[in-house]
């Protein structure tokens, strides 16, 4: 098991489940497991200790603080760990739990059914890496003069990832990803070096560095589809606050021969958009006419609510949610709510990190709806390597259509 799962709390009022828990647990090499009788005496051990437990597993229906009360309280101390349900619940209790859990500001993840299943509890603890990856603290972040190096000899590097229709077979989008890489052929990842941009105030400097360089190369990339699809950028909540990042965006689409309307700016929901200046400019950006993208869904804290009242055009559904979409009910109940706003609001859905066959084929069933991205259909490249997989691409679908 992953050293990102070491420390769990399971909390349930029935002591049967909490040595099943434990038995499950450590077979799957969970080192550290805490149970407890009580919701309040959970509560109070997370209190005393915030960092300390990467989950918690709790029961719904408890005598005096229930499981949902808990995971209101877990919110007000901004737990920042995984919450899981131990309940059988009815898919609207799902979906009302879902939502009533981001309003809180917590990270309820799933849920598994009674009696407990050993697979039920692996798949969570799979999620569970996925949702520390965005939380966790960046492992051996790179220096400020290595970033300032970096910058300075023009090392970042647009790396670019497909979002693709499954109903028509065509890429909607592009996602590009910011790389740094040397003349020593070495790849640095962006947790190495986001964070730090971001503490050092260089991330502009970052996004428009990549911005330049990918929409210098967008002809070569359509040339290689051969029909018009979007690039899309990430930005961080932080951008947002600077209020002339809508004229600076507008002036290299301008030097290249782009308009706003073929750029997808996404916005990472891990850090609550609060801010004046911040929905100033998500408005600014909006009605220049970027698309604007709701990053990460299912993370952080946006709630369904939000979506109906903030111009986003596209809501990107978190790797922690598609991971075991095939047979994790609560995801299923999430991204079919997502579905349905979507189709009201005509907002378009990105389903992101598909890695194995069983999510992508469990998604077909929405393909005229979700668009789709993941290692499973092409992993991040620069652009030639793009290139080569956009041909490949196009040969396969070709010949799927015509058998």
């Amino acid at each position: 098991m992953s050293k990102l799962a070491r420390n769990i709390l399971v909390v349930d009022d029935s002591k049967a489940i909490l040595v099943v828990m434990e038995a499950i647990l450590s077979e799957l090499e969970v080192p550290h497991v805490t149970t407890c009788l009580s919701a309040q005496e959970a509560l109070d051990k997370v209190k005393q200790s915030p960092q300390r437990f990467d989950a918690v597993f709790t029961d719904l229906n408890m005598p005096e603080m229930d499981g949902m009360e808990l995971i209101r309280h877990l919110g007000d101390i901004n737990y920042t760990g995984a919450i899981v349900i131990i309940s059988e619940m009815d898919l609207k209790v799902i979906d009302l739990a879902a939502d009533l859990a981001k309003k809180s500001n917590a990270h309820l993840i799933g849920n598994i059914a009674k009696p407990v299943q050993l697979s039920q509890v692996h798949t969570l603890l799979k999620k569970l890496e996925h949702l520390a990856c965005h939380i966790e603290k960046p492992i051996e972040p790179i220096t400020e003069a290595r970033l300032l190096h970096a910058i300075s000899h023009n090392e970042v590097t647009p790396y670019y990832q497909p979002k693709v229709n499954r109903h028509t077979n065509k890429v909607e989008s592009v996602e590009v990803l910011a790389r740094i890489t040397t003349a020593q052929d070495e790849v640095i990842l962006p947790e190495r070096f986001i964070c730090v941009a971001e503490q050092l105030d260089l991330i502009n400097l970052i996004t428009f560095q990549l911005f330049e360089k990918a929409t210098n190369e967008f002809s070569a990339l359509k040339n290689s589809l051969g029909y018009k699809f979007k690039l899309a950028f990430n930005l961080s909540p932080c951008q947002l606050e600077d209020l002339s990042c809508p004229d600076k965006l507008a002036l290299i689409l301008q030097l290249n021969n782009l308009t706003p309307s073929e750029i997808i700016l996404e916005i990472t929901e891990q850090y609550a958009l609060c801010s004046n200046a911040q929905l100033e400019t998500l408005n600014r950006l909006r009605i220049r006419g970027f698309d604007i993208s709701l990053d990460d869904f299912g993370i952080g804290f946006t709630n369904v609510n939000q979506l109906k009242t903030l111009p986003f055009t596209e809501v990107k559904i978190d790797r922690t949610l598609i991971s075991h979409i095939d047979t994790d009910q609560f995801a299923q109940v999430v991204t079919s709510s997502l579905v349905n706003i979507a189709i009201q609001r005509d907002i378009a859905i990105v389903a992101e990190g598909i890695e194995r066959i069983e999510e992508l084929e469990y998604l077909d069933r929405f393909k005229e709806f979700i668009l789709m991205q993941g290692f499973l259909i092409c992993r991040p490249k620069v652009k030639s390597e793009f290139v080569h997989w956009a041909k490949s691409w196009l040969q396969m679908v070709g010949n799927s259509s015509s058998s």
